[in-house]
């Protein structure tokens, strides 16, 4: 993980410089919550917002989570799907100064800690992880063993990519998994396994998020408004109760591998901001900079921040309610304002 983010950090310093331009690339991996970049792309949504714009933007599907945002941070894309956590230990970390375009949604229940042979988290005590290393998988789990007076030296973290997780945990060697849906889903439903911790017991504090280059964005800010206009407009899609809404949810659940029962079971475990209203109340709230705290605090003690990270605020992180960390090193932005726009009708 930590060569990947060195080799993402040189390829980034290695690139030109941002301009102004009219043709962008943004990058999304399978999630519940990162669907709709799939749809909107299939369904021409993204087109007709780029259109309005004068832009040309490529929705591209990448396989492996991580890898997608060490793209990102190489600069290989404008924009990328990731978590609060992520964007701060990768990108951020990485020197490159991002912003939370949207604030998709926060995971209440769709990332859990999965053991076969026990129903209670007590029982991982000793026994081999299989999870994303140092990834917000990572962090739930650190958070789920605080909640039952456990450490992470009572356990063995084993470095699994996402793309791997579901096959590797169905050998009989390994019985206890990190991780997030559709995988998720997956992994419960093998005999003998259960669900002893999920997100829903750290509510806010996985939040699903579009991060764009921050330089990008101030150079083209039509980019922000498209994007925030596609997304919305494909959020009234999905969200409608009518057929064409039915058949938004049924594709995305096909194409993340399930069903329309499926994909609905983990939208239920999912705070979707299908508004901008929404989403704003959870951006413009204190709370927002506690999580980033929280996760800022965790980030430094598994060294994520960088070998020059003198404390957990070495990185400023900037929110409507103020500034957690260095203000003279701020890499991470949470920026409502094109949200703001499309609440306001302004796009």
């Amino acid at each position: 993980m930590k060569l990947k983010h060195a080799l993402a950090l040189s390829l980034f310093l290695l690139s030109s410089p941002v301009l102004a331009k009219d043709s962008f690339k943004v990058c999304w991996s399978i999630y519940v919550g990162w669907m709709p970049w799939g749809l909107a792309a299939d369904q021409g949504i993204v087109d007709k917002w780029a259109k309005k714009y004068d832009l040309n933007i490529e929705v591209v599907q990448i396989n492996d989570y991580i890898e997608s945002i060490n793209q990102y941070t190489a600069g290989q894309y404008d924009a990328c799907t990731m978590t609060n956590m992520d964007a701060l230990t990768i990108p951020a970390a990485g020197g490159v100064d991002s912003t939370a375009l949207i604030v998709g949604d926060f995971s209440n229940g769709n990332d859990g800690v999965v053991l076969k042979g026990s129903d209670k988290l007590t029982d991982i005590k000793g026994r081999q992880v299989n999870l994303v290393e140092l990834s917000v998988s990572h962090y739930l789990l650190a958070r789920g063993l605080d909640s039952v007076g456990l450490k992470e030296s009572d356990i063995k973290v084993i470095n699994t990519s996402d793309a791997d997780m579901v096959a590797v945990f169905s050998t009989k060697d390994v019985n206890a998994a990190v991780t997030w849906n559709p995988l998720l889903s997956e992994i419960t439903a093998q005999p003998g396994t259960t669900k002893v911790f999920d997100s829903s017991q750290i509510p806010g504090e996985i939040i699903d998020l579009l991060v764009i280059n921050t330089e990008t964005l101030k150079a083209n800010p039509n980019l922000g408004k498209a994007l925030v206009g596609a997304w919305y407009e494909t959020m009234a899609l999905m969200s409608a109760d009518s057929d064409a809404g039915k058949a938004a949810r049924t594709a995305m659940g096909q194409a993340s591998g399930t069903d329309l029962a499926g994909y609905e079971s983990q939208l239920a475990s999912t705070k979707m901001f299908y508004t901008p209203a929404d989403a704003l109340e959870l951006t413009k709230s204190p709370k927002l900079m506690e999580t980033m705290q929280q996760v800022a605090e965790f980030s430094f003690e598994h060294g994520l921040l960088g070998q020059s990270a003198p404390d957990a605020g070495y990185i400023g992180v900037e929110t409507p309610a103020g500034t957690y960390g260095n203000s003279n090193n701020v890499k991470l932005r949470f920026d409502p304002s094109y949200m703001q726009m499309a609440a306001d009708g302004k796009l």
